[in-house]
């Protein structure tokens, strides 16, 4: 039955489903509709997808005439019908799994897809989980709920694991470009996700269990988290010694082997660094082994909007202002430059560290014109002198490209740079992390 799969998928005549059309889902499937595959976009949000009929996208990193083509070449179907997934050969699923507690994974959006696929799954289909989880899922959760189907995995149907590799705003390495990691329940269902994905990237990595392809992504973004950790640990330090940590690591980074720079900043935001690495925090824990790298790290990058707001309390002390009442503007509020995203964005824990302590903030972005997030509700400023000569200090949390920092700092009384954007700068109104 493999074989027949195997030649439809390179034959390019193997319908594939997309469940979850999110950062990672929508480009997936639009990969796969370029391609000439016919791919239905499945997703529960009748918003998202009346947007996509319309060939309006609603992610930064994907332009309307990407969508457009394909729906018009009729090789995209956007639909929030999940029955459709009877007609696929392929389905992949790439929904969110959040974070519930401090600590603990949220897998009920993943669990709820899975059991949809079950339903509507028909003999000689190949499933692939890409949302990010824990070492064990596929084989442990996701296996068991596809057999009530009554159709075993590795005879009927197939079962793999491939981590999802986006990383937003990144115009290099798009999905079509990134490597895939593959982990398949057996030899037939690598055969047939190897040959899947070759499709539409040009190397496709195999590892020998769908855990090993869990842990590969948990291992990569944890290594993000435990390094920006440090690094900004090594922040707070180079203060108390009264160092530049900008100078330092641009020293360090001159070494040609065994050094990778990372730098400091607010923290962590959006999905993946944030959440993923407790996802194996979570899991080892249930197996007795505590990582405090993990630990220590999430503390650390946590702690830095208010590590930032009291700097800028002790700033404005400097200055003979106390912070209550004090005019702060946070230039950027996404957690990444030049994307427009505001997923667990550490800017806006900064905005709600500051207010706490009573200082007046406002915000510009180039890419958000108002904040209506967990309750917190500000429309974004202009940038014209007039404002910025009426704000105590300009907080630079976010490095947009599309900011005139020049304008900034002719105009603003006094910066507090934590992006080491005026690197190289010379004035008194500049404060760096």
């Amino acid at each position: 039955m493999h074989k027949k799969l195997l030649q439809a998928i390179k034959a390019r005549k193997a319908k594939i489903g997309v469940v979850g059309l999110g950062y990672v889902g929508l480009p997936l499937a639009l990969g796969f509709a370029t391609k000439g595959f016919k791919t239905f976009g499945i997703d529960t949000s009748e918003s998202k997808v009346a947007h996509l009929l319309k060939g309006k996208s609603y992610i930064t990193d994907v332009a309307d005439k990407e969508i457009l083509t394909p729906v018009k070449k009729g090789t995209f179907y956007p639909t929030t019908d999940l029955s459709r997934i009877q007609e696929c050969q392929a389905v992949i699923i790439c929904v969110p799994t959040p974070i519930k507690r401090r600590y603990t994974p949220d897998i009920s959006f993943m669990l709820s897809a899975v059991r949809s696929v079950a339903k509507n799954i028909s003999k000689g289909t190949l499933v692939v989980l890409e949302s990010t989880t824990y070492p064990g899922t596929t084989e442990e959760l996701i296996l068991p709920e596809l057999e009530k189907s009554g159709l075993k995995v590795g005879k009927d149907i197939f079962l793999a694991f491939s981590p999802e590799r986006i990383d937003p705003g990144n115009a290099t390495h798009t999905v079509t470009r990134i490597p895939k990691v593959v982990g398949g329940m057996t030899p037939a269902c690598n055969e047939l996700t190897k040959a899947l994905y070759s499709a539409i990237t040009p190397l496709v990595h195999m590892v020998s269990s769908p855990s090993a392809a869990e842990m590969t992504k948990l291992l990569e973004n944890t290594f993000r988290l435990i390094n920006i950790g440090w690094v900004n640990e090594a922040a707070m330090m180079c203060k108390s010694f009264d160092i530049d940590v900008w100078e330092v690591i641009d020293a360090a980074k001159t070494k040609p082997f065994g050094f990778m720079p990372f730098y400091p900043g607010l923290g962590v935001g959006g999905h993946c660094i944030p959440e993923d690495p407790i996802y194996l925090y979570w899991k080892a824990k249930q197996r007795g082994c505590t990582s405090r790298f993990i630990k220590l790290s999430a503390d650390v990058n946590a702690a830095m909007p208010d590590y930032a707001a009291d700097r800028l309390k002790d700033l404005l002390a400097a200055r003979g202002r106390k912070i209550k009442g004090a005019r702060v503007l946070v230039l950027g509020v996404t957690y990444k430059k030049d994307v427009k995203d505001l997923r667990k964005s550490p800017p806006i824990k900064l905005i709600e560290s500051l207010r706490k302590r009573g200082a007046v903030v406002s915000f510009h972005d180039p890419l958000v014109p108002y904040l209506d997030v967990d309750g917190l509700k500000i429309d974004g400023e202009a940038l014209t002198s007039k404002m910025l000569a009426a704000q105590d200090y300009v907080v630079v949390a976010v490095d947009h490209t599309a900011v005139d920092y020049a304008f900034i700092l002719k105009h603003a009384k006094a910066i507090f740079d934590l992006k080491n954007i005026y690197k190289g700068v010379s004035s008194k109104k500049i404060t760096k992390l």
